[in-house]
């Protein structure tokens, strides 16, 4: 049984641990205050804030910038982040294929990689990221950093309690232990690794990446080969919704047309057959090994894939209209790789959300929906983002 003075040295230390994440935070998310505003913002002591910034510096978590302008006393010295000493990894496992990512603190790309990839199986996959992560550890850009950990996205529901990938649909994958098939590729990448759902780790990058002002909640709708989405609410650190299955977000395998066409999962009517990149290639006859975008954007003017385009964008801003009404977040980002095929599927969907979301209320207030062009790499970025939440409010004797 411990003495009261090794309980008391304890209490010190994660005192002093919890100071520094709370500093830390405070700089992420408002680059360039000084020590008397986190000071004042953090309700500490001076003496404490400087001795919290000085190992900070010491570890190479932040740096010293310019004098600020003071109203009184002197003048302090901006902290930022520092960029130069850390590394974050992300990757994603998509249904056709990997997307990598090196990242500074602030959530900045060192380095990234997109690699084709037919549908195989989980062995094949994780061999292939290992290879791929391999080399881009070995970037001019990455090489000499510390390595933070990894965090990986995968294409559907991952268990709550443990790292395993309940099913992938679209892969036919189910019940996968991601990490422990990567890991013999990686004996050499340190710190922590973690999974997740590519929707909730795309959601959750777009936010904690954030700086200035931060929405309450938020909503990233992933519109790929699949349809997901993924929630996050409040912050230091946000929260992701997550469901007593891991099934939250599946908004894909809602039912939008009951008795309708079969789809991967079994069920029959999901979104998914009315809007995804799987259901638009079952329309079209376009064959897995093709690229879809690539196939799609120079028929854009064939009636054929007009309708077809229009059909599926219909199908999405109903699926946007219901998460508003169900979730109602501050802000709906939108992406995933059909975003490329512009306003031949986006319009009908804008269209609808816009012209319905007020109806239940009678409120002129909209809520922002933000849509990315080009979000090859938003979900692999954002579970990086998750690793350094990981580390920044965990337990890690790095800060």
């Amino acid at each position: 049984m411990p003495t009261s003075n090794q309980h008391k040295a304890g209490d010190l230390h994660f005192l002093k641990r919890l100071n520094r994440s709370a500093i830390l935070e405070l700089v992420r998310r408002s680059p360039g205050l000084t020590r008397a505003d986190i000071a004042t913002e953090a309700q500490l002591t001076k003496a404490t804030v400087g001795a919290c910034i000085q190992s900070l510096l010491e570890y190479g978590w932040l740096r010293e910038g310019e004098l600020q302008k003071s109203s009184g006393g002197r003048p302090g010295r901006a902290l930022h982040l520092n960029e130069d000493r850390h590394v974050l990894f992300g990757a994603e496992v998509g249904v056709h294929g990997l997307r990598l990512v090196a990242c500074t603190l602030a959530g900045q790309v060192l380095a990234s990689h997109h690699e084709h990839l037919v549908p195989t199986t989980p062995e094949v996959t994780a061999e292939l990221l290992g290879e791929l992560l391999r080399r881009l550890m070995s970037k001019v850009a990455v090489k000499g950093r510390l390595c933070l950990g990894l965090g990986v996205a995968l294409p559907g529901p991952i268990a709550p309690d443990k790292p395993v990938l309940r099913l992938a649909p679209n892969l036919g994958w189910r019940d996968i232990r991601f990490l422990e098939l990567l890991r013999p590729h990686l004996p050499k990448l340190e710190g922590v690794w973690l999974m997740d759902n590519e929707a909730k780790a795309a959601a959750f990058g777009e936010h904690y990446f954030r700086t200035g002002h931060v929405p309450e909640s938020l909503i990233y709708v992933s519109a790929g080969t699949g349809i997901g989405s993924g929630m996050v609410v409040g912050s230091h650190p946000p929260l992701l919704t997550r469901g007593v299955q891991g099934l939250a977000g599946e908004i894909g395998h809602t039912i939008l047309q009951p008795g309708g066409l079969y789809c991967h999962c079994g069920n029959r009517g999901c979104a998914e057959t009315l809007v995804s990149g799987w259901s638009i290639r079952a329309a079209l006859g376009i064959a897995e090994e093709e690229d879809l975008i690539a196939a799609l954007l120079p028929r854009l003017e064939e009636a054929e894939v007009q309708v077809a385009l229009r059909r599926a964008g219909e199908a999405l801003g109903v699926l946007l209209l219901n998460l508003h009404h169900t979730q109602n977040p501050s802000e709906i980002v939108l992406g995933g790789s059909l975003t490329q095929l512009g306003d031949s599927l986006l319009a009908p969907a804008l269209d609808f959300f816009k012209a319905n979301q007020n109806r239940l209320l009678g409120t002129t207030q909209q809520v922002p929906l933000r849509v990315i062009q080009d979000s090859t790499f938003i979900a692999a970025r954002g579970a990086a983002a998750q690793v350094l939440a990981s580390l920044v409010h965990g337990s890690s004797d790095l800060i």
